[in-house]
């Protein structure tokens, strides 16, 4: 992982098809994929173990199969701290069955603020005078048995497989300088009955591009 200004670029490629990919930033700082490939496009990469025949098909990463797992791996990681995949699971189909795939991740790391507002909450985004609000990502569910979880049943936070991505923080925040969200299924629809849920939030403050013509 290399540094430039601060922010933080890596890559990750995960061999095994049924494997977890794990992406990571330091405290501070959120995930911004930039691309996600699933597939080969090289007969050195994840070889191990592979034979001729399993690495010779380098044309197996069709445009639009790449900017599908791109968008998936968009929607599942952007905003987190954390994030972990199974390549197999971003794909309905085989790319190119009898080839040996990989899941190659590119992905810069944010500074960001993060909020977590429990379900039935709300919280006020804020930035200083002059900046205005860029939301990185949002979703809505439960993704583990720690946050919000006072006064919660087991039962109530057993479904840590439930997450819903959301532009709606984005189309009401982005570009004001504070704006209020509030976690709740009537906005966010209900992605897991029975589960209490809560509202990701990351997000940074930066002062707005000026107009063209101040360029």
């Amino acid at each position: 992982m290399t540094a430039f200004s601060g922010i933080f670029k890596g890559t990750v490629t995960t061999c095994e098809e049924s494997a977890v990919q794990r992406l990571s930033c330091d405290s501070g700082s959120v995930i911004s994929v930039e691309t996600a490939v699933y597939g080969r496009t090289d007969s050195v990469t994840c070889i191990e173990g592979k034979s001729p025949g399993q690495v010779s098909n380098t044309a197996c990463s069709a445009a639009g199969v790449t900017d599908a797992v791109t968008d998936a791996v968009k929607k599942r990681c952007n905003g987190k701290k954390v994030c972990e995949l199974i390549p197999n699971a971003l794909v309905g189909s085989d790319p190119c069955k009898d080839t040996a795939k990989y899941l190659q991740t590119s992905y810069t790391c944010l500074p960001a603020f993060h909020r977590a507002i429990c379900e039935h909450s709300l919280s006020n985004l804020r930035c200083d005078e002059g900046q205005v609000i860029v939301i990185y990502g949002a979703d809505y569910g439960r993704r583990d048995q720690n946050t919000c979880a006072y006064g919660l049943t087991a039962r109530q936070m057993q479904d840590t497989a439930c997450y819903s991505p959301t532009s709606s923080v984005a189309e009401s925040c982005q570009g004001k300088n504070s704006c209020t969200v509030v976690a709740s299924n009537s906005v966010f629809g209900d992605p897991c009955r029975e589960t209490v849920k809560y509202l990701e939030v990351a997000y940074a403050c930066q002062y707005p591009a000026p107009p063209d013509d101040q360029i």
